[in-house]
């Protein structure tokens, strides 16, 4: 397909753009100071999904969308206006009554179907994601897979929602609980699981009774609007489920919104903050998940093998674009020379390239930006006085994909900014310690507490470490211990702004409201005025 160069300066075009629905039109985009970059000549417009069906966006704003592995723009995402976003709103809330009146074994129906219109197009929804992200294909697929968990797990909503009931409280006195859904919720969800995520808010939230507007990461928004289209042929009715992208105005109007009950939100630790604070200041329920740095103690009687394999897939997966990725791996006493040695042999057999190709393990990053601010920390590290063993610089795949080759960062200190900062990126730095003890505190006095892992043969310190660590998740020889869909995942500290987790007990609880009833039928002949305080005994 032919190309044309776009030029490194803010300019205002007009591009020949294919929108989701295929029907080719003309639309105006503002392009934003960047670097040249190649440009596909025909750009698939992405828009709006509101009330059932694509709407076309009409603030004259989009932002660029690229195909990572080959460095060109490939899309044009339509950014919301304030507007927009009440009439994704306004669809979600004509429809709650009807989703939320709707039978329980109707609705779980209806899951079911979407529960296996999801798995028979998890292929198409990977490479979706491969285009636009630039994750393997293989790990696109496993994201697919680990959304469709929650999904599934949501199938059982009948079971989830039951309350408690008590007979004979008092005389002739029954009580009982009712879990019942908020109205309209949001979710804001970030460009490294444009699948998964999603799946985490959505699935509990209409499985409840709730209806929705999401607000996905506009680096690679498609995804949403495939899963929309399979959420309606499985039968979601029409409003219950929308889509608006967009920026920080987007972002502020569902935050702002009066009608919106709860939002949930993943995503940067700055980010998950405003979202918290603004969100919560104007009465809505918040729960967001921040960002990490997930360290991986070794200690010397580790299985050095089975810890290397588990630092470089927990490190370089994804390119290191995981929330729960290993980005800090801590060596204790004699680990450290070994641990190294390890992660140096493996390093060489990575094979870094286009995601669809089927031998490549890793792809590109997000954005020429992002992979640029991701290699400048190799040489910070450097300058503050870490070792380099690896540079991904030097390994990059040539050509205009936006490649960054595995990076190992020795001798790394509490003090420099490769440890301190969340690289989000294919960067890992080991860190070398004289004692167990001095590990866990590394662990426990860092900001974050998204996750955490030990490795180790010895079953009584794993044991301590689990009751020590200060961190919402812990692996025991696992380096990336992502809850299964039955239990909630979550961090602590600056990785979590709100007091609840997602998906899992905690997800239904979020997404619900406790209601208490207490009933009696007396027979009316013994009713009678009293004023004194009600009495079960």
């Amino acid at each position: 397909m032919a190309r044309q160069k776009v030029e490194r300066k803010a300019i205002r075009v007009t591009v020949s753009a294919v929108p989701w629905t295929g029907h080719a039109r003309r639309i105006e985009m503002t392009e934003l100071a960047t670097p040249t970059v190649e440009r596909e000549q025909e750009i698939k417009r992405i828009s709006h999904w509101i009330g059932g069906r694509i709407v076309e966006g009409e603030s004259g704003r989009s932002g660029p969308v690229y195909n990572p592995a080959r460095g060109v723009q490939a899309g044009a995402v339509d950014f919301a206006t304030v507007e927009e976003v009440d009439r994704a709103v306004q669809a979600a809330k004509e429809a709650f009554p009807a989703w939320r009146a709707m039978s329980l074994s109707r609705r779980t129906a209806i899951f079911f179907r979407v529960r296996d219109l999801i798995d028979q197009r998890r292929e198409d929804i990977a490479r979706i994601l491969t285009a636009e992200h630039g994750k393997v294909l293989s790990d696109a697929g496993g994201e697919v897979a680990r959304g469709l968990e929650v999904v599934e797990y949501c199938c059982g909503i009948p079971e989830l929602l039951k309350g408690g009931f008590t007979e004979q409280a008092s005389t002739g006195i029954d009580v009982y609980s009712i879990r019942q859904p908020l109205g309209v919720v949001a979710g804001i969800t970030p460009f490294n699981f444009p699948a998964m995520v999603p799946m985490w808010m959505w699935a509990p939230a209409l499985a409840c009774g709730n209806t929705f507007v999401l607000k996905p990461s506009e680096k690679d928004p498609s995804a949403s609007l495939y899963v929309a289209e399979l959420l309606q042929e499985a039968g979601v009715p029409d409003g219950v489920f929308n889509v608006v992208h967009g920026d920080k105005v987007a972002v502020d109007a569902v935050l702002e919104h009066p009608d919106i009950a709860a939002v949930s939100f993943v995503g940067s630790t700055p980010i998950a903050k405003y979202v918290y604070e603004k969100g919560t200041s104007t009465g809505k329920r918040v729960q967001a998940l921040g960002g990490a740095k997930n360290h991986m103690i070794v200690l010397p009687d580790a299985d050095m093998d089975m810890a290397a394999d588990a630092a470089v897939s927990a490190a370089y997966g994804s390119a290191g674009e995981r929330c729960m990725a290993i980005s800090q791996v801590v060596a204790v006493g004699d680990a450290g020379d070994r641990l190294v040695a390890a992660l140096k042999e493996r390093l060489p057999k990575i094979k870094v390239g286009d995601g669809l190709e089927p031998d490549v393990e890793m792809g590109p990053l997000v954005t020429r930006e992002h992979r640029d601010k991701v290699a400048s920390y190799i040489d910070g590290a450097r300058e503050q006085g870490a070792d380099v063993v690896a540079d991904g610089r030097e390994s990059a795949p040539d050509g205009g994909g936006f490649f960054l080759g595995v990076s190992l960062l020795d001798n790394v200190t509490p003090e420099m900014d490769a440890y301190k900062d969340e690289i989000f990126g294919p960067v890992l730095g080991v860190t070398r310690v004289a004692t167990y003890n001095d590990a866990v505190r590394l662990v426990n006095e860092n900001p974050y507490g998204n996750g955490t892992a030990i490795f180790t043969r010895d079953g009584g310190v794993a044991r301590q470490f689990q009751f020590e660590a200060q961190a919402g998740m812990v692996g025991i020889n696992v380096p990336i211990p992502v809850p299964v869909a039955y239990y909630s995942f979550g961090g602590w500290k600056n990785s979590l702004f709100g007091d609840t987790h997602i998906y899992g007990p905690e997800g239904i609880n979020f997404y619900t409201r406790g209601k208490v009833v207490t009933s009696r039928w007396p027979d009316p002949a013994t009713s009678r005025v009293d004023l004194g305080f009600p009495q079960t005994r």
